[in-house]
């Protein structure tokens, strides 16, 4: 039976919408020498969910080093997710371990991890059991710590991500959902099509119960989490982003009001931050302007640079892994400091959106309810709910729109 449902999903592109496609001229020449192959580990467990574990092993790994895990997306490979994350670059430059988690075109024909199958999304089932041995055995065959596990991924990855931190979050210090949806948003494939486009607006308390629910009982800490979203993703549209702030924000307690925002160069990522009463970002948000659904990354060399981009979904604009490897800790530091000052929200520069009413609530800008369509954050009113009533939301701070009534840039 579990496989007959995947063979269903498989019928469908379901975690990037669309098959990955032949790179242009341009793209492949963008492509760098091909990297080292991964070293694939057989008998890491019982493996319930058919998976296949590699890893990248720094040449000098010290011991007690941190795990991260890392999902690619549907249609792609571990192989191709390491050539092109630039998630290996920093392993070798900070000395951690990286497992690379495959899934196979037996669990699913486009290769897509089964995020919304309850077969694969639960504590001690399927897909997400065997990602879950993969960090025990790093523990013992290379001696990795357990206490600093982390793991991350891209559109069905990142779905995936937050199935693990969900279910085992006593195992995940932190996770970085790149492109992905919220714990318990999809129970099937009609289901899972909505969580992508055009959304599902639950309450925070909703979204953390979900989280919750995936391990009763539990009693923390609960993982620090990152979200990267693309401001144009037309596959899983930009409200995902935050909805996944509103689950992790209230499962620490915390308010979905940012306690600092800031941008990150070289692209004017807006940065949301969401502090516990210790002063550590429990929650962070990173809205990627100008680029639709994949991977931000960063080609070249600089010390913020990385990956490549001559593979659909990994998108040139900003080195993620990067910002990613920081938030985990693993360069050394806890939680990133601005790299510029915070500034307060009034005056910080408002970004516009200029569509429709199904438009804004499509991206994330708005909410509908009765009929009608509200803007996020604010409430404001925006009228029915279609494709004939336009108005200009103004985004200030990140995540908060009001109708623009005065200049707008």
């Amino acid at each position: 039976m579990r496989r007959l449902v995947a063979a269903l999903a498989a019928a469908v592109t379901l975690a990037t919408g669309a098959a990955l496609v032949a790179p242009t001229t341009e793209a492949r020449a963008a492509v760098p020498p091909a990297a080292a192959a991964l070293e694939r580990v057989t008998n890491f467990g019982a493996n319930p969910g058919a998976l296949t574990m590699y890893v990248h092993r720094p040449a000098a790994l010290p011991a007690n080093a941190p795990v991260v895990v890392a999902l690619h997306g549907c249609t792609q490979s571990a192989q191709l997710y390491a050539d092109n994350s630039g998630l290996n670059t920093f392993a070798d430059r900070h000395g951690f371990l990286v497992v690379y988690a495959e899934t196979t075109t037996a669990n699913n024909a486009n290769k897509c991890f089964n995020w919304f199958q309850t077969g694969d999304n639960r504590r001690g089932q399927g897909e997400a059991a065997s990602i879950r041995q993969m960090v025990a055995h790093a523990t013992s065959a290379y001696g990795t710590d357990p206490a600093r596990a982390q793991v991350t991924g891209l559109s069905a990855g990142g779905a995936m991500t937050s199935v693990l931190l969900a279910a085992y979050p006593e195992v995940f210090a932190a996770g970085a959902v790149v492109a992905g949806i919220p714990y318990g948003c999809g129970v099937d494939v009609i289901s899972a099509f909505g969580c992508m486009s055009p959304g599902v607006d639950r309450t925070p308390a909703a979204w953390a119960q979900a989280v919750r629910d995936a391990h009763p009982g539990y009693a923390g800490p609960w993982p620090r989490v990152a979200i990267w979203h693309g401001d144009n993703d037309p596959t899983v549209v930009p409200r995902n982003a935050d909805e996944l702030r509103d689950q992790w924000t209230a499962v620490h307690g915390l308010g979905q009001t940012p306690d600092r925002t800031s941008t990150l160069a070289p692209n004017n990522t807006r940065r949301s931050e969401y502090v516990t009463a210790d002063g550590r970002t429990a929650v962070e948000v990173n809205r990627v302007p100008g680029i639709g659904h994949g991977t931000p990354v960063a080609p070249g060399t600089g010390p913020q640079q990385c990956g490549a981009t001559g593979t659909q979904h990994f998108i040139a604009s900003i080195c993620s892994s990067y910002w990613i490897t920081r938030f985990f800790g693993l360069d050394g530091t806890v939680t990133d400091p601005p790299t510029e000052p915070p500034v307060d929200p009034p005056t910080e520069p408002a970004a516009c959106w200029t569509a429709s009413n199904y438009e804004h609530v499509r991206a994330g800008r708005a909410t509908t309810t009765g009929g009608y369509a509200y803007a996020k954050g604010s409430g404001q009113n925006l009228g029915l709910y279609n494709t004939f009533v336009t108005h200009t939301l103004k985004e200030t701070p990140p995540g908060h729109y009001t109708i623009a009534t005065g200049s707008c840039p």
